[in-house]
């Protein structure tokens, strides 16, 4: 029988792994900032809590990465100790004044979206929610009010690229 290994890991991406593992095991997850570029808007995702607690990973897109990191934090959190979250319900405790929901993750975006957190799931076995807000005024990126480009700015990750969990305005946002 043929022995099958993944490919050596770089130097750099040696280094990321044990970062992740490290931060995982002190803190139950790493925080991982991307920065906006010409793609799009700067994200954050975490790495570790499907591993440490069994809690899908999370994953926001759009937020400044001081306030991403404190909202994936406090997901994880409140995860970590048996809240579930629910797609399509709003939750009002995450930010004083701005609701909440969360949305399931298409495997599709896991490379793009969560790649670092191959180096710890290898094949990508694992789950993974986003984190959704509206804007200051309350809109939802696939509402028709919303601002324009809101909707590119603040992708939603689900293959249709709009709620695929609830129905927005009837059992959702």
């Amino acid at each position: 029988m043929a022995v099958v290994s993944s490919p050596a890991l770089n130097p750099r991406e040696t280094q990321l792994r044990d970062w992740l593992f490290d931060q995982a095991e002190r803190y139950g997850h790493a925080v991982v900032t991307v920065p906006e570029d010409a793609e799009g808007a700067q994200y954050a995702f975490s790495v570790g809590a499907w591993r440490r607690f069994g809690v899908a990973e999370a994953v926001v897109i759009g937020l400044p990465p001081e306030m991403a990191e404190v909202l994936i934090r406090a997901y994880v959190s409140r995860a970590s100790q048996g809240e579930r979250f629910v797609p399509g319900k709003l939750y009002h405790d995450f930010f004083d004044g701005v609701p909440v929901t969360f949305e399931r993750v298409f495997k599709g975006f896991y490379p793009e979206f969560l790649g670092s957190a191959f180096l710890l799931y290898g094949k990508g076995d694992f789950a993974a929610v986003q984190i959704i807000l509206p804007t200051a005024d309350g809109h939802w990126p696939w509402q028709p009010g919303a601002p324009e480009g809101f909707a590119d700015w603040q992708l939603v990750l689900t293959e249709s690229g709009g709620p695929e969990s609830w129905v927005p305005g009837h059992n959702g946002p």
